[in-house]
């Protein structure tokens, strides 16, 4: 029985297909694009802000600033581009977006001061939203419905792989080059040029419907049927209790965790997200993707919860790995979920309001929660563990209770 805002599956048994059809040529490159690019930004993640503020002398008030104008530039971006992907090519906006990400992150090398990270990031962060919407949309192009959560999760679990890979190659190069970050900063724009070349292998089908044919962009979003704005609303209102990884990354700091031991719970966080990413999709073409979702809600309450009480550090290894689960049921699916509430042609415009809305949702989160932090950032991680407890019910026990009035009422007309 599909989730209320979810169009109803097509049985699987209808077709005869081989059980790896989902997996496209789009799908393999597109994958490995993004394996290349992640690897890329995440060698450089956990040691930006030692580079701002140790080598550069910036204060840390402009770290936090920096990620934030960058965010915020990222979501509005994909505001405006996931509309785009419907009306032009998807595949020159993909490589516009990769081809940015790379600049950002050459500008970020040869900046002699924060101003030029500072700009450096937004550029890769706009690119980023550029790219996100119509790259997804082609993910999907010619995939059956009742596949989609696979093809997200498969995508998810190679983009995160590339999250495990890049710390761990600027770990070994901060440890081998006797701690100097700036020739990392040249490394990191190998693979981020290499994602932009491998774009160049995608293939984009045309488009059946002639530009000069197509509705404005205005129509388009009025379009869009009220079960998608239904589940955008939903999600969005969770990402404001979803602050950014950073500050879980301060709360290991603060529980004891050195420098290196919190860039390797980073990257034990990313292997359980990347482990778990395609399991989940699979699951998701299998059970309701709200349900699926809510599991993932669970795990983050109980992340959250148990980071917010534990002061030991083997505990926090332990409640790291459940929240790498919450990441893992939730990012792939929450696309899958989104991409079978619209039609293909409006895929790329539903993926780009739905990830603007939510990065904002993000954005917000992370100001409420930087303001409330403290000392040690229990109460803002009590909260927001409390608040996704109730998403969870929203989307797991309310579905539930549905379902028996129905069969109740069903049993006393019969």
């Amino acid at each position: 029985m599909p989730g209320r805002g979810e169009r109803p599956r097509r049985p699987v048994i209808v077709r005869a297909v081989k059980s790896t059809d989902w997996l496209t040529r789009n799908v393999w490159v597109l994958s490995a694009v993004s394996f290349l690019q992640d690897a890329a930004s995440e060698l450089l993640y956990p040691l930006l802000p030692i580079y701002l503020t140790a080598v550069l002398g910036a204060p840390p008030a402009v770290v936090g600033a920096i990620e934030g104008a960058a965010e915020g530039a990222a979501s509005l971006t994909k505001l405006t581009a996931g509309p785009l992907g419907d009306r032009f090519a998807r595949r020159p906006l993909i490589t516009a977006g990769y081809g940015m990400a790379a600049l950002g992150k050459v500008i970020v090398a040869v900046a002699g001061a924060w101003p030029g990270v500072l700009t450096g990031r937004v550029v890769d962060r706009v690119g980023k939203g550029i790219r996100g919407a119509p790259r997804d949309a082609l993910l999907v192009d010619g995939v059956d419905e009742t596949n989609r959560g696979r093809v997200f999760g498969f995508h998810r679990a190679m983009d995160t792989l590339g999250a495990v890979v890049g710390p761990l190659i600027g770990l070994a190069g901060y440890e081998l080059l006797d701690h100097e970050i700036p020739p990392l900063l040249y490394i990191a724009i190998v693979p981020a040029v290499l994602s932009v070349a491998l774009v160049a292998l995608v293939r984009e089908r045309p488009r059946t419907v002639e530009r000069a044919q197509r509705p404005p962009v205005s129509a388009a979003l009025r379009a869009l049927p009220g079960g998608y704005w239904r589940v955008v609303v939903l999600l969005a209102a969770f990402g404001v209790v979803n602050f950014p990884d950073a500050l879980i990354l301060l709360r290991l700091n603060e529980i004891g965790f050195s420098v290196t031991e919190v860039i390797l719970a980073y990257v034990g966080y990313n292997v359980v997200y990347a482990l778990g990413s395609y399991p989940a999709g699979s699951l998701a073409d299998r059970i309701p993707r709200r349900t699926v979702f809510g599991i993932g809600m669970v795990f983050f309450a109980a992340g959250y919860i148990g980071l917010g009480l534990t002061t030991d550090k083997v505990w926090a290894w332990l409640i790291l790995g459940l929240y790498g689960l919450f990441a893992a049921c939730t990012d792939g699916v929450g696309k899958a979920w989104i991409s079978g509430l619209v039609p293909a042609e409006q895929q790329s415009s539903a993926q780009g309001i739905f990830q603007g809305a939510t990065g904002f949702a993000v954005l917000s989160a992370g100001v409420w929660a930087g303001l409330l932090w403290g000392a040690r950032g229990q109460l803002p991680l009590l909260i927001s563990g409390i608040a996704a407890a109730f998403f969870a019910a929203i989307l797991l026990i309310l579905p539930v209770g549905a379902w028996i009035r129905a069969n109740s009422t069903a049993g006393s007309i019969s």
